[in-house]
């Protein structure tokens, strides 16, 4: 997309964002039409400008603070996408400062236990190494997992689901207080986008049936799990704009700096899927599981009926 149909992207909803992208082209990214209010806590909220850690800050404040979901002496779970044997400006796996600074935020609010793991797609040794997580993750006080062993998978039902009735759920999951879903905003050849629904593929153990059956409403199905993350913080610091999940080179990514947070799944991957739609064509229909999600009640795409607090950093 060159700069002048950007333009015309980012002028079709309103209010933009000026910010500026890797090349050092400045650019208008559109987020979201809000209907805050100063005294309503944000339903979802949009930073744009700042680094992972700051950004986070920014947005965790507008929703009570990490107090409001995490309580002193709870085991949490922190998941983010892991999934691929690749650097962090390489935009495959979630940011390791976001992931350090989430951590950060659970301790302080009295979290007992953090514990971070994925079940990844590459050597999981190479993964947790290399996208910077397992140290970062580490420095910061959590308990780094492997998401390698099938024994570490337990069945579960999912009634509520239209195609995927049963699957499996990693012990950490099962033995947490709360969990925070942590995904990477990009691209994905299968699924279109892969954000906050497609990270739980990372929390169970067969996932051959997901595209076997039916990939959209599987990654849907699947998010009517009883234990539901209590945030959803999705990393668009660098978004992977193509060959994803995992990419080839650096021309693949985009240097976007920003982050979507928000307790409805449905609502920050419309978000989010948005916002990467300035970078790239990416119609919301295009990402079927998102209705497929809506239908389930998982959330709404309808983020222009919700309390959207807008911050440029």
């Amino acid at each position: 997309m060159d700069r002048r149909d950007f333009l015309k992207a980012a002028a079709v909803t309103g209010v933009a964002f000026s910010l500026k992208m890797s090349g050092g082209m400045d650019i208008l990214a559109q987020t979201v039409k809000s209907k805050a209010t100063a005294s309503k806590t944000a339903d979802l909220v949009a930073v744009m400008g700042g680094e992972p850690d700051a950004m986070f800050k920014k947005a965790i404040a507008e929703v009570g603070g990490m107090g409001k979901f995490v309580k002193k002496g709870q085991k949490v779970v922190v998941k983010p996408n892991i999934g691929w044997d690749k650097t962090p400006e390489l935009a495959a796996n979630t940011n390791p400062k976001l992931v350090a600074e989430i951590i950060k935020q659970c301790f302080s609010a009295g979290a007992k236990e953090v514990v971070v793991f994925d079940h990844t797609c590459d050597n999981w040794i190479k993964c947790y190494e290399n996208s910077g997580i397992k140290k970062a993750a580490e420095a910061a006080g959590a308990k780094v997992v492997p998401g390698n062993n099938e024994s570490d998978y337990k069945p579960i039902k999912l009634p509520q689901g239209k195609k995927l009735k049963e699957s499996t759920l990693h012990q950490a999951i099962i033995d947490c207080d709360v969990w925070i879903n942590v995904p990477i905003l990009k691209h994905h050849g299968g699924a279109n986008m892969s954000i906050a629904m497609k990270n739980l593929m990372g929390i169970c153990w067969d996932r051959r049936i997901f595209h076997d059956v039916d990939l959209h409403q599987c990654i849907a199905d699947y998010c009517t799990l009883d234990k539901k993350a209590v945030l959803n913080v999705v990393d668009g610091y660098r978004l992977l704009k193509a060959n994803g999940p995992q990419g080839k080179t650096a021309a693949d990514v985009v240097e976007s700096k920003a982050l979507f947070l928000s307790q409805d799944i449905v609502a920050v991957d419309t978000a989010a899927t948005k916002f990467f739609g300035q970078v790239r064509e990416m119609p919301l229909e295009n990402v079927g599981y998102l209705a497929d999600g809506q239908a389930l009640q998982l959330g709404t795409m309808n983020v222009d009926g919700l309390n959207v607090k807008r911050i440029k950093m």
